[in-house]
């Protein structure tokens, strides 16, 4: 049976080993294995540098046999084991193989070997405990090191289970003499252009490089096809929705949005404008307007989208905002309002006779109420609908849906998204708004899924912001804390103290900050990212004898917002001061009871989970402490700093944590402290944390679509807009890759039934 790249891994490696690549490293094909690429190369006739050692750490080295001995077992006099010792010449390494059968006649000392295995220590010497090797003869039998590795560099793969390094380079070997054909899915003049070599010479210099190869232009290759063929599916996608036909809609002179601009208190930014003229030409056009609207945390979006929404309900259309959660929503509907007056009530006592109705519907709302906003919907009343999930249900209708608008895209995923654009008898267009975008948006962004627009500038009035971390194991500084948000008060201003959890009897212990949510639709994302680390895990250790690395505090349990509540009513700085708790499992009205509070400066420091992370605009409020700060993630805590200095008063931000130095934990903390501008923040979030899948819905870390691209990586970068230049210009003399059956074959290969199925709904 001929092996090809589709061929399964069974063909070429046993049952155990095909299982664990599969479970472990999503390796189901030939194709597969070959783009597992190693992780690094050793000279065959070069000694490993034995000073870079780290405890727990799976290691390869080249290194020569120093001396090697047998001895009986002291429980199994029998039995017997060996133990040998390697050396780069100036410092050992001990090996140790518990039973010496095979092992004797091979480790001959001044021999040359290939070790592998996890390193440990034992009587204060690094040890590997029965590792894999291959041994390569003398100093002096240089022709027999030649014949053992052709003149190659030495591979080395992450181990998987029982497939080692080692396994896996023999696997991999015994796959390039079998496979006659690798696919090659790049057109000879993109090659040409771009400089780079055929596919079937990548994978050999990738997998079995000579001494004097660079395997570096291999990884360019799988890199550039990477990047190619993803940017040929989103051209493809680009086109297809180009090929849509939607409802063009444009504003009536004198119309609803006239009115708006006119009465408007503030004046719009230079870029505002710039934006709000684009939206509108998109809106007028045929086709779907498909744009990611990205900007600085209180730069002015929501304006734009506003203005994007009156555009068509001049048209006769009716446009939808879909937020993540209740108090989002709720702040959106009392803001909007406020910013319309009488051009929200329409046909009401005192109402513009031009103005429409902006609903409002929410999971917690009344049965009455939500009623009345279906109804108006449905009837087309509302021009402005505005809610949560509550808004995807099957029930709700419109009566002619025009526009949708999604904030803070990145707390929804795709099938709630398309659910509300199917409610339309002809493709909406669609405004995607992002304050500091997550890894997969940025991933999107540079891929060009979508056309995107960017504010950087900031409305007039909005207040620099001081960040500072706040070491919550040192008393004085904590102590220092509670003072600073009385001092704030004192000066009439107010605080947000957020939690990572909510701390009442309901809680899971660490649910809330561990990935999970608030029951209910308002969706409180009270967690850490789940690739960010944990501050107590030992992978955040710098490199060394780990008896040397100081001892780590035990974790403490996550703060919670009524446990918090409880001790800042006894601090004495603060217990005379009106403090009340806000989080996602409240009761609709009481949620918005407290906001309103909050909003009329009748609340002085609101205790809350990160359900205020986005949206909320309280321009009174001038100083955040945040508790755990190591829990959230770059972006998340960029966007809870933006709920303060919003009314000319200059924002204090305090980052409380116990994240030690030098951790993965504590840089994050830095990059924020370092910080205001939010794109700078959003590329170290998207290099600390991967890019997710830009073909569907996972938004971070592990499951990724993209295994050999670097997001945040300038020169990844530049290859990725050159191979969009690229493949844009394929599909547009080959839409449907007829004549180029190669690159048609590694697109149907790259894209799951998930993801395809993304791509096909738009």
């Amino acid at each position: 049976m001929a092996i090809t790249e589709d061929s399964p891994i069974t063909l070429v490696t046993d049952k155990v080993a095909a299982a664990l690549l599969e479970k472990n490293k999503g390796i189901h094909t030939i194709g597969d294995l070959l783009e597992l690429v190693p992780r690094g190369y050793l000279d065959p006739g070069q000694v490993t540098d034995l000073s870079h050692l780290v405890e727990g750490e799976m290691t390869v080295v080249v290194a020569r046999i120093a001396r090697a001995t047998t001895r009986p077992m002291k429980n199994k006099p029998r039995q017997k084991m060996l133990t040998a010792v390697i050396t780069d010449g100036a410092r050992e390494l001990d090996l140790t193989f518990f039973k010496a059968w095979g092992h004797e006649g091979k480790l001959v000392p001044g021999h040359l070997g290939v070790f592998a295995g996890t390193v440990t220590r034992f009587n204060h010497r690094w040890q590997l405990t029965h590792p894999e090797y291959e041994v390569m003869g003398d100093e002096l039998d240089e022709e027999a090191v030649v014949r053992k590795f052709a003149d190659r560099q030495i591979p080395i793969y992450s181990a998987t289970g029982k497939v080692t390094s080692f396994k896996m380079r023999k696997v991999i070997d015994a796959v390039l003499d079998q496979v006659k054909e690798v696919r090659e899915p790049l057109p000879p003049e993109v090659r040409e252009r771009r400089g780079l070599v055929g596919r079937s010479e990548a994978i050999e210099l990738i997998h079995r490089p000579h001494l004097r190869d660079d395997p570096g232009v291999g990884f360019r290759r799988l890199r550039y096809d990477e990047a190619f063929v993803l940017q040929t599916i989103l051209a493809q996608r680009r086109a297809a929705v180009e090929s849509l036909e939607a409802t063009s809609r444009v504003a009536r002179p004198g119309g609803l949005l006239a009115a708006f601009d006119a009465r408007l208190p503030f004046e719009l930014t230079a870029g505002q404008r710039e934006i709000g003229e684009l939206l509108e030409s998109e809106l007028a056009a045929h086709r779907p307007m498909h744009r990611l609207l990205q900007g600085e945390v209180g730069s002015g979006k929501t304006v734009i989208a506003l203005r994007a929404m009156l555009a068509v309900v001049d048209a006769g259309g009716q446009a939808a905002l879909l937020a993540p959660t209740e108090v989002l929503a709720g702040q959106h509907h009392r803001s909007i309002t406020a910013l319309l007056g009488d051009l929200a009530e329409g046909g009401m006592l005192g109402g513009s006779d031009i103005g429409t109705h902006v609903a409002l519907l929410t999971g917690g709302q009344s049965a009455a109420t939500r009623r009345q906003a279906l109804n108006e919907a449905v009837t087309g009343d509302a021009g402005i609908v505005i809610g949560t999930h509550a808004l995807i249900q099957k029930h709700v209708a419109f009566l002619d849906l025009a526009l949708v608008v999604v904030d803070e895209q990145h707390r929804f995923g795709v099938e709630q998204r398309d659910a509300l654009r199917e409610k339309s008898a002809t493709p909406p267009h669609l405004l995607v708004m992002t304050a500091t975008p997550i890894p997969r948006t940025v991933a999107m962004t540079v891929f060009g899924d979508m056309e995107t627009s960017t504010l950087r500038e900031l409305p007039r009035g909005r207040a620099p912001i001081e960040t500072h971390i706040v070491d919550s194991f040192k008393p004085a500084w904590v102590e220092r804390t509670w003072s600073r948000i009385a001092e704030e008060v004192t000066k009439g201003h107010q605080a947000y103290v957020v939690c990572p959890k909510i701390g009442d009897s309901e809680d899971a212990t660490g649910g809330d900050a561990a990935g999970g949510a608030a029951s209910g639709d308002d969706n409180d994302i009270e967690w850490f990212d789940e690739d960010v680390g944990d501050p107590g895990d030992p992978g955040d250790e710098p490199p060394g004898d780990a008896t040397t690395q100081p001892e780590r505090r035990p974790p403490k349990e996550l703060t919670g917002v009524y446990p918090l509540a409880e001790l800042l009513a006894t601090e004495p700085v603060l217990k005379d001061l009106r403090m009340e708790v806000l989080h996602g499992r409240l009761d609709s009205d009481e949620k918005d009871r407290v906001m309103r509070a909050f909003a009329a400066g009748t609340i002085d420091v609101l205790i809350s989970t990160t359900v205020i992370e986005v949206g909320v605009d309280v321009a009174n409020a001038s100083v955040m402490v945040v508790m755990d700060a190591d829990r959230f993630g770059i972006s998340q805590l960029h966007q809870l700093r933006g709920r303060v200095g919003r009314g000319g008063v200059p924002g204090l931000c305090l980052l409380m944590t116990d994240a030690e130095p030098d951790t993965a934990a504590r840089e994050r903390l830095e990059a924020v402290e370092s910080t205001t501008d939010g794109f700078v923040l959003a590329r170290r979030d998207l290099q600390l944390r991967r890019e997710g899948d830009v073909l569907g819905a996972r938004q971070s870390g592990r499951s990724s679509s993209v295994r050999f691209l670097r997001m945040g990586n300038r020169d990844d970068e530049q290859l990725i807009a050159e191979a969009r230049e690229d493949a844009t210009g394929v599909i547009a003399a080959d839409p449907t890759l007829t004549d180029h059956p190669q690159l048609a074959a590694r697109v149907a290969m790259r894209l799951d039934e998930e993801q395809a199925a993304y791509l096909e709904r738009g």
